[in-house]
């Protein structure tokens, strides 16, 4: 009997299999290797060593150099509301022997995500800035500057990444599109342990399309494990050194020492800075003497939350010179004790976001 089973026909094509849809790690062949990687660094707890352009903030808050005045200043402020905060300030020099009488009027508007300042002077230049915080760390910083004397202009766009354990950050300062001419640089700042971080920072001028410029800067940042000192080292190829150094003694003494050395071919110097602060219930005393033969100091009283008296002074014994000023720094508000405290504190956190010019 014939079996039922119909012949196979040895010619007739199979139906190819259809293909199993490619896995993302075909894609991707690292990225796991990348998720234990950045687990690893979870696990660690490494800190965020903050940024490039902070890297020596307590030392520049403990030196003077910043805050020294000559002549007479008077601040003038006016807080108009907390929460958003705004305020404005005019600003009034006269007497420097290295600066003309100037006027500034300048206004401060701030969010928990955005800040805002303002000024123009009596010359009619206007600067302003801009710093707008996003999720994940990210900071957009834009400062613009329009003066009435030629070559002083200033337009800078800035970005700030702040990762769990690193700082990225990259700016452009007088670009143009056309030529690519301006002023970029690019930083980079890693923790590798809770103490220890370093980092580089390129900066490539390039003021014409035919020239252009390449400076790269190696930095080293060693903190205590109780944050009581900091150590920072920048180093140029080209031969330029500046290490800095700053101790907490106690809860009201700072103490900061910086050095910068110029071992160039065509230049050898070197300045060595000491300073210190001293905080007081209502006032900060701050000393300072380097090796170019300045002495300076410089107090700042208040007498009330809303007024402080400031007295600078300078002694330079090699050019046998001298400077004192003397300012007044005047606060009207309506808030209460208790908001001015909280208007001081967030002023404190936006400065940190955005450095004085």
């Amino acid at each position: 009997m014939a079996s039922s089973v119909p012949p196979i026909n040895h010619y007739t094509p199979l139906s190819p299999a259809t293909p199993a849809p490619p896995s993302s790690k075909s894609y991707f062949p690292f990225s796991s290797y990348l998720d234990r990687f950045s687990k690893w660094k979870a696990e660690l707890g490494l800190p965020n060593p903050g940024s490039v352009e902070n890297l020596q903030k307590e030392v520049k808050t403990t030196h003077l150099t910043n805050y020294a005045f000559d002549g007479g200043r008077a601040d003038l402020t006016k807080n108009m509301s907390m929460n958003p905060l705004f305020q404005v300030t005019h600003s009034f020099a006269l007497g420097s022997q290295t600066m003309a009488p100037s006027y500034n009027f300048g206004a401060i508007y701030a969010t928990e995500n955005v800040f805002l300042q303002g000024g123009v002077d009596h010359d009619g230049n206007v600067s302003a800035r801009l710093n707008q915080g996003w999720a994940g760390g990210h900071v957009s910083k834009a400062q613009a500057q329009l003066s009435q004397t030629p070559g002083h202009n200033l337009l800078q766009l800035e970005h700030d990444f702040s990762g769990q354990d690193f700082n990225l950050n990259l700016k452009a300062v007088n670009p143009w599109p056309t030529d690519l001419t301006g002023i970029f640089v690019g930083s980079y700042l890693q923790s590798f342990t809770k103490n220890l971080a370093c980092g580089t920072e390129w900066v490539f001028q390039r003021p014409t399309p035919s020239t252009s410029e390449l400076v790269a800067t190696y930095l080293a940042k060693y903190t205590s494990t109780d944050k009581s000192w900091i150590a920072t080292a920048q180093l140029q190829p080209a031969g330029i050194l500046q290490a800095s150094y700053w101790h907490k003694l106690s809860e009201k003494v700072d103490f900061a020492a910086d050095l910068q050395l110029v071992a160039s071919p065509m230049r050898r110097d070197a300045v060595a800075t000491l300073g210190a602060k001293y905080d007081l219930r209502l006032s900060t005393f701050r000393a300072q003497l380097d090796s170019t033969g300045k002495v300076s100091a410089l107090l700042e009283q208040r007498f009330t939350p809303t007024f402080a008296f400031l007295m600078s002074g300078e002694i330079d014994h090699f050019k046998n010179s001298a400077k004192v000023g003397v300012g007044v720094m005047i606060e009207s508000s309506a808030l209460s004790p208790e908001e001015m405290e909280m208007q001081m504190q967030q002023m404190q956190m936006q400065q940190q976001l955005s450095p004085p010019l």
